[in-house]
């Protein structure tokens, strides 16, 4: 099992190569529970196996709305929210499900839990295994830096907009406004240019596409606290600024280049080790 860090509140775990998101609401873990579903079953279609499953399980059914809740998840349009379960929930959920696969996964639950106690005790512990699963997917270890201390940067950044009185729906669009101004597009725009759909984007960055997205938050930080800025209005005019600092600084190095420095390269079909390698 691994768990693929990504810069919002939902993560992907993965259970024997299915990918199954989940994200931390009141103190523990909620998982989709579609995702669940088409990790134990034979087929793609979720929704209507949910549908069945509970037109047999009159119980389950009864007690739905007590199961599962709605989440904000990301998705590739964006937060939506879904179905979601606690394990509890989802250990009630897989007593319907008839699936050999019902077991594994449940210790699979079960070490997912654990992991999450042992890293609130020790955060370097969930530092270091989001190093490992990056380096056993093939990324370099001076690109590994990089993405770590975006990471960080990333949390600080959205520590400031909830202290500043951003609610979390507002992130996307303060995200949105400095991306524009690093990058001349939006997140989604960038992962469609990258021709990527539920893939992180910024496990799809190259170094200077990193570099400058951290130059675009980190500026927009700095921002924020050197104006005590406060709002929401406000805070989206710093993260233009933000990104036009680091806007600025990339047409200059584009110029001096030849060339730009967003590609069109993701990491889909090569590691990104392997991608350095290959001729222009």
């Amino acid at each position: 099992m691994t768990n693929i860090p990504v810069l919002s509140d939902t993560q992907i775990a993965l259970f024997e190569g299915n990918e199954v998101r989940k994200t931390f609401h009141n103190n523990e873990w909620w998982f989709v529970v579609e995702d669940v579903v088409l990790a134990l079953i034979n087929s793609n279609d979720a929704k209507q196996y949910v549908k069945r499953m509970k037109l047999r399980d009159e119980e389950l059914s009864k007690g739905w709305v007590q199961i599962v809740h709605t989440l904000p998840i990301e998705t590739p349009g964006g937060k939506q929210k879904l179905n979601c379960a606690n394990t509890e929930g989802i250990l009630r959920i897989i007593q319907s499900i008839p699936s050999p696969k019902a077991e594994p996964f449940k210790k699979w639950l079960a070490k997912v839990g654990y992991e999450r106690v042992k890293e609130i005790a020790d955060p370097e512990l969930a530092s270091q295994r989001t190093r490992e699963l990056y380096k056993a997917k093939g990324y370099s270890e001076a690109w590994i830096e990089k993405r770590m201390r975006g990471i960080a940067i990333r949390e600080e950044l959205t520590d400031e907009w909830k202290n500043r009185g951003a609610e979390q729906r507002d992130y996307q669009i303060l995200t949105a406004e400095i991306s524009k101004a690093t990058f001349g597009m939006t997140p989604s725009q960038h992962k469609k240019h990258k021709g990527l759909q539920r893939e992180n984007l910024r496990d799809h960055m190259n170094d200077l596409e990193l570099i400058f997205n951290m130059l675009g938050e980190k500026a927009t930080t700095e921002i924020h606290q050197n104006e005590n800025s406060k709002g929401l209005a406000k805070l989206k005019s710093d993260a233009k600024a933000g990104g036009e600092i680091a806007g600025g600084a990339r047409e200059q190095l584009e110029r001096k280049l030849g060339r730009s420095i967003i590609t069109h390269g993701n990491y889909l079909k090569h590691p990104e080790r392997e991608v350095r390698k290959l001729p222009d």
